[in-house]
C-alpha cells in the first residue's frame, strides 16, 4: 500500500516561505491507479517527487508497504527507489548511446540485478509495447512515441510496486498519447502495481480512472 499523511512542503524565500503543499493525504492499494489533475504551478510534479523519494517532505510522511523511505540514508533511499518505484516523466531521458533494450534495463544495471532473467523480461516488455523488432535501435532512431514506450518498459523491468508518471503523454500527438496511456496502465495493472499520474490531459486521466485535483498545493476530495 502507499500512503500519503499530511505531506506539506515549503520552501524559503527571502520574504519568508513559500508553500507548495499542504496537509496532503490519500491511500492507494495493490492494482489501484490515481490521476492527479490541477492547473501548473499546483504541486503535482512536486507531490510526485515526495512519493517517489526524490525530494524529501517538510512535513508529513510517505509510505510504501509499510517503510518510510526517508527515514535511511541516501544510498539506501536510492536502493529503496530503484527495487521499488518506476519513474515515467515527459522527456524520456534515455541514454543517447546504447540500443532500446539497454536502455530498458539502466534500472537493472544500477541495481546490480542485470540477471539473465530480467533482460528476458526487457525483451519481452519491448514487444508488448510493440518495439520487438527495435531491440538494437538507438533513442536517436526512434519516433518521440516510441522512445516514450522505451521509457515506459524501462519503469516496469523491475515489477516496481509503485509506477509514478509525471506528464508521460505531454510531447505526443493524441493518437500516439493514448497508445502510450494504454500501454502504461495495462502493463501496470498486469504487474499488480500502483500507478500515480499526474496530468493536465482529461484524456489520460479518464483511461486511467479515479482522478482527483490538486488546487493550491491542497488534494481535493
Amino acid at each position: 500500500m502507499l500512503s500519503a499523511d499530511r505531506v506539506s512542503k515549503s520552501f524559503a524565500t527571502g520574504t519568508g516561505s513559500l508553500d507548495i503543499l499542504s496537509d496532503v493525504s490519500f491511500t492507494l492499494a495493490p492494482g489501484e491507479r490515481l490521476a492527479i489533475m490541477g492547473p501548473s504551478g499546483s504541486g503535482k510534479s512536486t507531490l510526485l517527487a515526495i512519493l517517489g523519494a526524490l525530494e524529501e517532505p517538510s512535513g508529513g510522511g510517505v509510505r510504501l508497504d509499510g517503510v518510510d523511505p526517508f527515514a535511511g540514508t541516501a544510498a539506501e533511499r536510492a536502493a529503496f527507489r530503484n527495487r521499488r518505484i518506476g519513474f515515467v516523466f515527459q522527456e524520456h531521458h534515455l541514454l543517447a548511446g546504447v540500443s532500446a533494450l539497454d536502455n530498458v534495463l539502466v534500472p537493472a544495471l544500477a541495481g546490480g540485478s542485470a540477471t539473465p532473467e530480467i533482460a528476458a523480461r526487457g525483451r519481452r516488455l519491448l514487444e508488448r509495447v510493440g518495439l520487438g523488432d527495435r531491440l538494437g535501435h538507438r533513442p536517436g532512431e526512434l519516433s518521440g512515441g516510441e522512445r516514450q514506450r522505451v521509457a515506459v518498459a524501462r519503469a516496469l523491468v523491475l515489477s516496481p510496486r509503485l509506477v509514478l508518471a509525471d506528464e508521460p503523454t505531454g510531447q505526443l500527438d493524441a493518437a500516439t498519447a493514448a497508445e502510450v496511456a494504454d500501454t502504461l496502465v495495462e502493463l501496470t495493472d498486469e504487474a499488480g502495481g500502483m500507478l500515480v499520474v499526474v496530468t493536465h490531459a482529461e484524456r489520460l486521466a479518464a483511461r486511467v480512472g479515479t482522478v482527483r485535483r490538486l488546487v493550491a498545493g491542497r488534494l481535493e476530495p
